[in-house]
């Protein structure tokens, strides 16, 4: 059965069953893959950090094997296999389990945190790419690159809830606001995002004009949102009460990530082509300082609990560990974690 109700450009679509063909996961193994790598052209990294801050998941697109590392000694815990090109890694509210898309197989698979076992497969269709959580845990929305489309999931139940159209390209950004009430949805294709109401599904702003979009953030009291634009070396300040660009803030060369600190007051433009991170002071949004020393840092940049390091994956998968008031690193987690 499939309810279409149409909107603008938008379309919810309300499924029960998919037309796509994708490999599923059964004791770390796929079940069926695709006879290529879904769009292998297109490269990302992901990085994600339990909320108790013990373990890190890091995976590179082009890599099958998803790295799990003990931050607290640096080793490596397990490389997870039946991948064929991850995309995106959340872990759960409650860090139990780890949520890992992958554009080949068209899948989103659930990980145990503690035994690292798949506990189960949401199907999404070829090209699943970034994902996003509610605080609650309770509802998950996954970018499909391919199919130019947002898919809504009851991650209780594990079905799908509806499937937005419309879109163009949407990639690795996707992210709910603080109040959880709007989704930013990135557009490659289109230099743009879309903003959906939660309650309603359906889109209800477009901010324009951000060409060659990568990573987004967006302040605590949902009025700024910061975006990466690899096409221009800068990052867009988006005014979130007019939907409307401030500036562009001049970076590195290449950026992908613009990652907003814990209390706000600073932005991190990982410049891919630079192996560097901008430092973007929020009050004023001028730059203030680079730190360097990393290879090919995408958006790939995730906070500590109390806001003095930063994680910043590497193109190898190993972990730099940046002391944010020094600017400067201190530790490289998994160097040559293939070995």
């Amino acid at each position: 059965m499939r309810l279409i109700f149409v909107t603008t450009a938008f379309t919810i679509a309300v499924s029960f069953t998919a037309s796509f063909v994708y490999a599923t996961h059964i004791n770390d193994q796929p079940v069926a893959t695709a006879p290529y790598k879904f769009d292998a052209n297109i490269e990302n990294n992901s990085l994600a950090v339990s909320p108790d801050e013990r373990l890190a998941v890091a995976s590179y697109s082009p890599d099958p094997g998803v790295k799990v590392y003990n931050l607290q000694d640096g080793s490596l815990v397990t490389t997870l296999s039946g991948f064929i090109t991850p995309r995106n890694i959340l872990f759960t509210p409650d860090g139990k389990q780890i949520l890992i898309s992958d554009s080949t197989c068209g899948v989103v698979v659930i990980v145990d945190a503690k035994t690292f076992k798949d506990v189960a497969t949401i199907p999404i269709g070829a090209g699943a790419f970034g994902t996003a959580l509610d605080v609650q845990g309770k509802r998950l929305y996954v970018n499909n690159e391919a199919a130019d489309t947002v898919t809504v999931v009851d991650l209780a139940s594990r079905q799908t809830i509806a499937v937005l159209t419309g879109f163009s390209q949407p990639r690795q950004g996707v992210k709910l606001n603080p109040a959880g009430n709007l989704l930013f949805v990135t557009n490659f294709a289109g230099d743009k995002i879309v903003v959906i109401d939660t309650a309603t599904l359906m889109p209800v702003h477009e901010i324009i004009g951000i060409k060659g979009i990568r990573a987004i953030s967006i302040t605590a009291d949902g009025n700024t949102l910061y975006a990466a634009s690899s096409d221009t070396n800068s990052i867009a300040v988006v005014d979130l009460k007019t939907y409307t660009i401030r500036t562009f803030v001049p970076v590195g060369n290449d950026p992908y990530g613009a990652a907003l600190s814990p209390d706000g007051s600073r932005v991190y433009s990982g410049n891919k082509l630079d192996n560097s991170l901008t430092i973007i002071d929020t009050s004023d949004n001028k730059p203030i300082g680079t730190i360097t020393g990393f290879n090919e840092p995408r958006q790939a940049i995730v906070f500590g609990q109390h806001g003095a390091i930063a994680y910043v994956l590497n193109k190898d998968l190993s972990i730099a560990v940046v002391d944010l008031k020094a600017q400067k690193i201190i530790n490289t987690i998994g160097s040559n974690p293939s070995k």
